[in-house]
C-alpha cells in the first residue's frame, strides 16, 4: 500500500456553491465520497492534512475537520496515527452466519492479512473447558491474532482449538482463515453459540486496533460445533465499530 498523500485534484471542488444552503463541510464530503466510490481515491490513499487541504480550499479547518469526520463516520476514511487520514474500502456488515472474518473480508473486496500475536499450548482455564467440552487443565491451542483489511486493524481476534486441532500450521494462519484450516482438516462446521455485545477497549487492544485509549469496541464470543455435536472452536474478538457491523435478519414466527 501507498504511503504517498494523495493531493486532491483541484477539479474536484471547483462547483462548490460558498454562498448555497448546502452547508460547506456537506458539499465536501459529497465529493470526496463520490472520489472514493468511483475509485479515483483507491483504497490505502492517504489524503493531505486538514491544514493543507483548508488552506488550498479557502475555508476554514473546522469545516473541513468536519467533512472527513462524516467519511470517518461512514467507515470510508479512518484516521491512523502517525499516518493520517487513509481510504478504506468501507465498513465490513457481516450477516450472522457461520462464517470468518477473512471470509467476510475477502468476499467484500478487501485484502485480509494476519499478524499473530500469540500461537501456543496452554491448559485450559475453567471456562474454556467448559466451552470446548474438555477438562480443565487439559491442552488446548490458544491463538491470539490482529485481523486487517487493506493493512488497517480491524480486530483482535482469540481463538481455543481442543486436541484435535494442535497441529495447526502458524504459517497458514498467516495466509488463511482458521475455519479455511479446519475444513482442509475434513471439519464440518454446522452450527455456533454466538454472543455479541460491546465495552470499552483495553489499553493493548487500543494500540492493536489503532483507537482511542478506551474506545468502543464491539465484541463476540463464539463456540462453533461440528457435524456430529463437538465443540472445534472456542473464540472472543473485539472489533472496531467504525469499520465493522453485524446485520440480523428477524422473521416474524
Amino acid at each position: 500500500m501507498s504511503q504517498e498523500q494523495s493531493v486532491l485534484p483541484d477539479g474536484l471542488f471547483m462547483d462548490i456553491d460558498r454562498n448555497g444552503p448546502v452547508p460547506l463541510y456537506f458539499q465536501i464530503s459529497s465529493r470526496l465520497e463520490r472520489a472514493i466510490l468511483a475509485g479515483d481515491l483507491p483504497s490505502g490513499s492517504r489524503l493531505e492534512n486538514e491544514v493543507h487541504l483548508s488552506e488550498r480550499l479557502g475555508l476554514s479547518r473546522p469545516t473541513v475537520r468536519r467533512a472527513i469526520q462524516e467519511l470517518v463516520d461512514k467507515g470510508l476514511l479512518v484516521r491512523r496515527r502517525g499516518i493520517g487520514t487513509q481510504v478504506v474500502h468501507g465498513q465490513v456488515t457481516r450477516k450472522v452466519a457461520l462464517t470468518s472474518l477473512f471470509e467476510d473480508l475477502s468476499s467484500s473486496g478487501q485484502k485480509p492479512t494476519t499478524t499473530i500475536l500469540g500461537f501456543e499450548l496452554i491448559p485450559a482455564t475453567a471456562i474454556v473447558a467448559e466451552s470446548l467440552n474438555v477438562a480443565k487443565g487439559d491442552e488446548v491451542l490458544h491463538i491470539r491474532r490482529v485481523r486487517l483489511a487493506d493493512q488497517v486493524p480491524v480486530a483482535v481476534l482469540e481463538n481455543f482449538l481442543p486436541t484435535p486441532f494442535l497441529d495447526i500450521d502458524e504459517d497458514q494462519l498467516r495466509e488463511h482463515g482458521l475455519y479455511q484450516l479446519l475444513r482442509a482438516k475434513g471439519t464440518t462446521m454446522r452450527v455456533a453459540r454466538q454472543k455479541i455485545g460491546a465495552r470499552r477497549a483495553t489499553s493493548d487492544e487500543s494500540e492493536l486496533l489503532d483507537v482511542d485509549k478506551g474506545g468502543p469496541v464491539l465484541t463476540v464470543e463464539r463456540v462453533a460445533y461440528d457435524s456430529s455435536g463437538r465443540a472445534v472452536e472456542f473464540g472472543h474478538h473485539c472489533y472496531r465499530p467504525d469499520l465493522y457491523s453485524f446485520e440480523v435478519t428477524l422473521v416474524d414466527k
